[in-house]
């Protein structure tokens, strides 16, 4: 027994579970690629300052669960708690936005790491797949990354998620909004910390999940009657777009999400499987993101899809993906020669594409064939010295049992046959 164990709120990913991991990353970002959406990779560590200006000073996630620390050269850093302020800081530094070529779509897929209370569902280090698409101010971007978002969730078999939909409105309505909901907040009983978190950003008051704040916000201003015409316009273009696409979504006039670089466009895939935990991913437009972090004007929208919600989701609606095997032949050499002669077949099956095993460390036939059993393969390969004199190679069929006696030199085109 190991004397270390993963850190709390932490966990491993390990087969055959991570499998799954796998197959949902590939299922979020397939949509992605065929959409004209590039990948792109962030260090693991930014600069505290980049998410106290991008994420928001008041936010949960920059006061109380960053991982933040102080290098030996004293570079004040953070372990990455979200995935849009990293891939914009990137595009910006390696002036991707000058290319002539906007919106610069990127997607990317990492770890996350925020210090919460874990749970079920809420880890301290998470993972993500996202996308971005910046620099541009257009309704049909925001409804293609909605849709995308839908086509990769149903691609995995997933029918029980709803996309909460909202418009946070803009630097010329939300002003006005913004007042009348510090004036009805400054009449609740609050505690200290949300009265001055209501005079820093009031909507993040909103986000609030404690019940006893929730029930007092049931005469709270909404946003959405606070919209100007550009905004309802805006966001009306956005609804019938996704509707045209015949993706189903609920209005939600409460939705806010928990960062403070949203504008208009906002949304959040949620799935009652999950429990408290209900939020599967979600994202929304961020128009002045860049300028926050120092860039130009660069009107821009995204998603972050979680890929650990997403496995419980499946889970929760008893899903099972269709899964590639991981090993299709497994070789079972008995003899030295015989073990140098099936070495180069399964060499030689790997080369050509075909998932092939071996049998490691010397093992008897027994123990051999066991270890064949548990790898899943269809397939068996088993030589011995006799064969070898003969110039054959014993091919197992796993699943009736059926063995064949096939020559050496046309095991691989045997197989490969077999396999399709």
């Amino acid at each position: 027994m190991s004397t270390f164990k993963a850190p709390k709120g932490t966990y491993d990913l390990l087969p055959p579970d991570s499998a799954k991991f796998l197959a949902v990353r590939e299922a979020i970002a397939a949509p992605l690629r065929n959409s004209g959406y590039g990948y792109i990779e962030t260090p693991g560590f930014e600069s505290v300052e980049l998410f106290a200006r991008g994420v928001g000073e008041s936010t949960d996630i920059v006061t109380k669960e960053m991982y933040a620390f102080e290098t030996k050269g004293g570079d004040r850093l953070a372990l990455r708690p979200e995935g849009t302020a990293s891939v914009l800081r990137a595009a910006l530094e390696a002036n991707l936005h000058k290319a002539g070529n906007l919106p610069v779509k990127l997607w990317y897929s990492g770890s996350y790491y925020r210090y919460e209370r874990p749970q079920k569902g809420r880890y301290r280090h998470f993972s993500q797949v996202g996308a971005e698409a910046i620099g541009a101010e257009d309704p049909a971007l925001d409804a293609e990354l909605i849709i995308l978002a839908d086509q990769a969730y149903r691609s995995l078999g997933l029918s029980g998620f709803r996309i909460l939909l909202n418009s946070l409105g803009d630097k010329e309505c939300r002003p006005v909004y913004r007042a009348a909901l510090q004036d009805f907040l400054r009449g609740l009983d609050l505690d200290e910390d949300t009265l001055r978190r209501a005079e820093i950003n009031p909507l993040r008051v909103l986000d609030d999940k404690r019940e006893s704040v929730r029930k007092q916000l049931t005469g709270a201003p909404l946003l959405r009657d606070y919209l100007c015409d550009a905004c309802k316009a805006y966001h009306e273009e956005v609804r019938e777009l996704i509707t045209a696409a015949g993706v189903a979504f609920e209005d939600d006039p409460r939705l806010v999400r928990g960062l403070d670089y949203y504008t208009r466009t906002t949304f959040e895939f949620v799935h009652d499987g999950l429990g408290s935990q209900s939020a599967v991913g979600g994202g929304g437009r961020y128009d002045g993101l860049s300028e926050m972090i120092g860039g130009p004007v660069l009107p821009s929208v995204g998603w972050a899809l979680g890929v650990d919600r997403t496995v419980l989701a499946l889970e929760a609606e008893g899903v099972e993906l269709e899964l590639p095997a991981t090993t299709s032949v497994f070789a079972v050499a008995l003899g030295e020669e015989a073990r140098r002669v099936l070495f180069a077949k399964v060499t030689e099956l790997r080369k050509n594409g075909v998932a092939a095993d071996f049998s490691y460390g010397g093992k008897g036939l027994k123990a051999a064939m066991k270890a064949a059993n548990r790898s899943g393969a269809r397939y068996a390969l088993v030589l011995g010295e006799r064969d070898l004199a003969e110039g054959v190679v014993q091919l197992k069929d796993m699943e009736s049992g059926d063995q064949t006696a096939v020559g050496v030199n046309e095991i691989v085109a045997e197989l490969e046959s077999r396999l399709g």
